[in-house]
């Protein structure tokens, strides 16, 4: 969401951050809301940013995420509810990140996988822990990839780990390398 929201502005982005209330006067005890015609240019500009964040929030969910979030009118309060629509509690994220933690523990390459088959697995419990929080870093993806391949690439990987420094290695040029090598091992079964 921060994608969509940071390049409008920064106060945009702050809205959903750090909140907005609509400012209020108290008379006689009486707590109101304050009537637009009588706000600052500043507390216009907020507001203005806040009901921008919550456009763009509301525009990117789909039908039934609106329904949870149509009648709010703090950009935060949208984002909290979706956060813990999609997040769950504190306690469910880390319940589920440890679920992803275990698939990606436990995932291995069958023999006639192919390699893009094998990095979309991959990618897909990198980026699910990434929206939880948890980036898992380039190297610890590479690496992995690299330890779970199948006999028929264990010339590759070795001279990949002998040739590469696996700590710079970036997942795109690992798969690149190793989607060519894949092709080159089906030319020769074709033959």
């Amino acid at each position: 969401m921060t994608v969509f929201l940071r390049p409008i502005d920064i106060k945009t982005w702050k809205a959903v951050s750090t909140g907005w209330t609509a400012p209020t006067v108290t008379n006689n005890n009486v707590v109101t809301v304050k009537l637009e015609a009588d706000w600052t240019g500043e507390v216009d500009e907020v507001a203005l940013a806040n009901t921008k964040a919550l456009n763009v929030i509301f525009n990117v969910v789909d039908i039934n995420l609106f329904k949870l979030i149509n009648t709010c009118i703090a950009a935060k309060v949208a984002w909290k509810t979706l956060k813990t629509a999609y997040e769950g509690t504190h306690k469910v994220r880390m319940s589920r990140l440890q679920h992803l933690t275990t698939r990606f523990e436990t995932l291995r390459t069958d023999d006639d996988e192919s390699i893009a088959s094998y990095n979309n697995k991959t990618k897909d419990i990198a980026n699910e822990s990434f929206s939880l929080g948890e980036n898992m870093s380039n190297e610890k993806l590479v690496r992995k990839i690299l330890r779970t391949f199948p006999k028929k690439f264990s010339h590759k990987v070795t001279a990949i780990e002998e040739a590469q420094d696996l700590t710079t290695m970036r997942l795109d040029e690992l798969m690149g390398n190793l989607t060519t090598f894949e092709m080159s091992l089906d030319d020769g079964e074709s033959s």
